[in-house]
Formats: structure tokens, C-alpha cells, sequence
């Protein structure tokens, strides 16, 4: 028999691709009202049974919360804490509870990032999502519902227009000039596809992990060799404007190794 857990921000690229990989193995309670309201969870809590929560919903482009990071707290920060407190008075006796926060809780650092790491907020993404992992922190502990945090570092396959990748491809491929100027690429980051971070997840609840895991590569990737496998592909010429400081988001994935479930030889190439 199927288990059956509860999701939220199913239709984000996170949830669309953990549906698409686990349906034939859980029986997935999809969460389609507004996080920023109870009675929409309290309604979806009372009509589904399930023992595990796996919360994707979130406001994720850093463009749009910097732009308005009022609304990413109603939805990042506020949105989860309506989601805990419902779960604390509808479901008590609940299994495990995940939540998708972000490797921008994380200043940068030339060294590989520990789980506990100092936190300064990398961007304003990071520090809603912090806020939010407060909230779980809070109230969950109290009430001895085992949670896990999982801070997922870069996506490589990222749906979103203005994700990293997709933004350099439409740059490469839109312009019709022969040499592109690309700017601030001399930055180091860590990178996983949608499926590896999905796997981990599932493999994390098979597990009923409790605590915080920086969920990555752990593989220091460097940006402007990304734009030049592109440029190749797209038959580009590439001149590089860089910023004034190399950046450095990497993760130690020693909590992966130790459970066994990381990426081993996560080749990002073949995704470009």
C-alpha cells in the first residue's frame, strides 16, 4: 500500500518533478490553496490523511522577492508558520515534515559551507527563507514533530526564466551579434538537477532524517565555464565583464555522505 504524504507548491519545479518521479510510489495530498491562509490549510489538513509533509511552496526567484520582499515574507515566512501551526492543531501526531529552504541563508565563502556556518543571507531570498526555518524551528521542536531542513544549493535544470542557466541561454541564443559581452560570471557555485534533488529528499523522508542538511554536488563549479560550453554550442564568441569580487557558494556534504544518499560524479556538462 502506497504511503501517502502532502505537498505544497506543487506546481513549482521542485514539485512538478517530485510528483513526475514519485507517483507510482506515494500517494501524493496536493495542497492548491493560498499558504497565506489558514482556513485553506486547515481545509486541506481535515480532508487528507497522510503522515509526512514535503513543503516546496515558496516565492524562489531572488528577482521577484528583492522586488517585493513584503509579499515573500507573507508567502516564505508567514506561509510556513500558518502551515506549522495548522499541523500543530490538525495533525499532532505527524510523521515528518520537510522543508525546501536555500543555500542564500549562507554568506559566501571561499570554503566549503557547513551546516553551521555563520549566517549573514547571501540575498533577500535567503533571509525569508531563513525566517522561515525559524518559524519550524520554534514550533515543531516544542511539540517533538520531527522535521528536516534541507538548504538546496544551484539548479542546474531550473524552469525559472530568470534562473542562471536560462538566462544565459536566451542571451546566447537571442543575440544576433557574433561576440557577446557577458557580465559577472567570475563566481563559483554548486550545482544538482531536479531529479538528484528530489531523489534526496525522498530518500531523506525514506529515512525520516531530523535536522538540517545542506543538500548539493559539493562540487565547486566556476560560472563562465557554464556560458563558454554554451557560447561553443551556439557558435558564440564570449568577452567577460567580471564583477569586482569572485563569490563563492560551495557546500561540505558530509551529512550526505555519512547517509549515503549524495550524488556521486554529478556531471553538470551533460545538462548544457
Amino acid at each position: 500500500m502506497k504511503q501517502a504524504i502532502g505537498l505544497t507548491g506543487a506546481s513549482g519545479n521542485l514539485g512538478k518533478k517530485f510528483q513526475t518521479l514519485f507517483n507510482k510510489k506515494l500517494l501524493i495530498k496536493k495542497f492548491k490553496g493560498n499558504i497565506k491562509k489558514k482556513s485553506d490549510i486547515e481545509s486541506w489538513l481535515n480532508k487528507n490523511n497522510f503522515t509526512a509533509v514535503i513543503h516546496f511552496a515558496a516565492i524562489v526567484p531572488t528577482k521577484k522577492v528583492k522586488e517585493n520582499y513584503k509579499e515573500a515574507l507573507r508567502v516564505n515566512q508567514i506561509g510556513t508558520k500558518n502551515l506549522v501551526d495548522c499541523i500543530i492543531n490538525y495533525k499532532p501526531n505527524l510523521e515528518w515534515f520537510f522543508y525546501a529552504s536555500t543555500s542564500h541563508v549562507y554568506s559566501e565563502t571561499p570554503k566549503k559551507i557547513r551546516e553551521n556556518n555563520k549566517k549573514l543571507f547571501f540575498s533577500k531570498y535567503g533571509k525569508s527563507k531563513y525566517l522561515g526555518e525559524k518559524e519550524i524551528i520554534k514550533r515543531l521542536k516544542k511539540r517533538n514533530i520531527p522535521y528536516a531542513i534541507g538548504r538546496i544549493f544551484s539548479v542546474i535544470d531550473n524552469q525559472e526564466k530568470t534562473s542562471l542557466f536560462n538566462n544565459l541561454k536566451s542571451k546566447l541564443i537571442e543575440n544576433k551579434k557574433k561576440e557577446v559581452v557577458l557580465k559577472y560570471l567570475n563566481h563559483y557555485r554548486d550545482f544538482l538537477s531536479t531529479n538528484e534533488i528530489c531523489y534526496i529528499i525522498f530518500k531523506l523522508y525514506r529515512k525520516k532524517y531530523s535536522g538540517i542538511i545542506n543538500i548539493a554536488s559539493g562540487k565547486k563549479t566556476y560560472l563562465k565555464n557554464i556560458a563558454i560550453k554554451l557560447a561553443k554550442k551556439n557558435n558564440k564568441k564570449l568577452k567577460f565583464k567580471d564583477g569586482k569580487k569572485c563569490t563563492s557558494l560551495v557546500a561540505d556534504i558530509s551529512k550526505l555522505k555519512k547517509l549515503k544518499i549524495h550524488k556521486k560524479n554529478f556531471d553538470i556538462f551533460k545538462y548544457i
